[in-house]
């Protein structure tokens, strides 16, 4: 992956062969159960996958665990049938997906989501739009939050749509900052025609589905940062030991050592705060929600700043496209802002302390 990060980047690639490549050593369903297909690890094992593979290419990495995510809903909630038949093929990544939750005016606040599913006889007929859907267009399967009934997050539910289904339509590709090796647009329902065996679960559990599996993808997306922090550690100590200015390394200064140490530093605590998280999810500890939360949020500012800082230790040179930690920082940026922004996250600790 590393060798391609700046071409996938700059010509905005999305590399599915890479990615079933990747599927192949058993990383496309990594924490789903192995009865079906699944590779069968836990989370912990994930969060140390995606960290690795990050170091390579966090965009494209990042698309890895959002379809992980989608493979294990699948899992967890699906019955054996949809397990059977979806499972083997999102294991392999021949069959790639897409998550649906976020709307237009439904950002933070994805219970007031208005995508609509209405049933008729064998039939749920979908009308609404979903917005910065991360493989849309591309994917063949989107797992889509809808309302089955009332206003109340138990109105909502789970459907599958298949790639190919009248009425399922794609807005532009989206111009980004960064998370360029991803294809991003709007997913648009208009009478989409769904069978109702798409159902994942029961009408009404489509918010405790969706609050289950973000709990999952904040740490998959702090173990992501992870990668590129750790990346950018090396990137500048590199630097450090070979530019020279006023006639000596800048590894010899000591401001910029220990800036590093607390780079460093940072990086240590990001990780041991994400793996416990994963430990308590892994484990449905009563403080996993929490800990999840406090891990995206500590994780993805600490490892943004490290990439910031060893921008900045490269100097000029640190801000050209030739530059892979220029790319680390571009692609971390919305790690504060998707799985919930780290303001949520504030929100979500908060309440638990105070038992609001």
């Amino acid at each position: 992956m590393a060798p391609n990060m700046a071409k996938w980047d700059h010509e905005e690639i999305f590399p599915v062969d890479v990615m079933q490549k990747a599927a192949a050593l058993g990383f496309g369903a990594v924490y789903c159960q192995e009865e079906c297909g699944g590779t069968g690890l836990g989370r912990l094992e994930a969060s140390v996958i995606f960290e690795a593979l990050s170091q390579g290419c966090v965009s494209t990495t990042a698309y890895i665990s959002i379809h992980n995510m989608c493979a294990w809903m699948l899992d967890t909630f699906g019955n054996i049938q949809q397990r059977e038949k979806w499972i083997p093929k999102l294991a392999s990544m021949e069959t790639l997906a897409s998550y649906c939750l976020t709307e237009p005016d439904s950002g933070c606040d994805a219970a007031s989501l208005t995508t609509s599913a209405v049933r008729n006889n064998d039939h749920y007929v979908l009308n609404g739009t979903k917005m910065f859907i991360s493989g849309g267009g591309e994917a063949d399967v989107y797992v889509v939050m809808c309302r089955t009934g009332d206003s109340s997050p138990k109105g909502i539910s789970c459907i599958l749509v298949e790639k190919g289904t009248t009425g399922l339509n794609f807005g532009k590709k989206e111009r980004k900052m960064g998370w360029n090796s991803q294809p991003t647009r709007a997913v648009i329902f208009e009478d989409c025609k769904v069978p109702v065996s798409n159902l994942v679960g029961m009408e009404g559990e489509g918010f405790s589905i969706a609050m289950r599996g973000l709990n999952g993808g904040r740490i998959n997306i702090a173990s992501c940062s992870l990668g590129a922090a750790q990346a950018s550690v090396e990137l500048a100590r590199g630097h450090l030991n070979f530019r020279k200015q006023f006639g000596q390394k800048l590894a010899n200064f000591q401001y910029l050592q220990f800036q590093l140490a607390e780079m460093a530093t940072g990086l240590v605590a990001s990780r041991l705060m994400v793996r416990n998280a994963a430990v308590a999810l892994q484990h449905n500890r009563s403080d996993a929600i929490e800990l999840c939360s406090m891990a995206k949020l500590f994780a993805t500012d600490e490892c943004y700043k490290i990439c910031d800082q060893a921008l900045q230790m490269h100097g000029g040179y640190g801000y050209l496209k030739d530059s892979a930690v220029q790319q680390y920082v571009r692609d971390l940026r919305v790690h504060q802002i998707l799985e919930g922004t780290n303001e949520m996250m504030r929100l979500l600790v908060s309440r638990d302390l105070l038992k609001l």
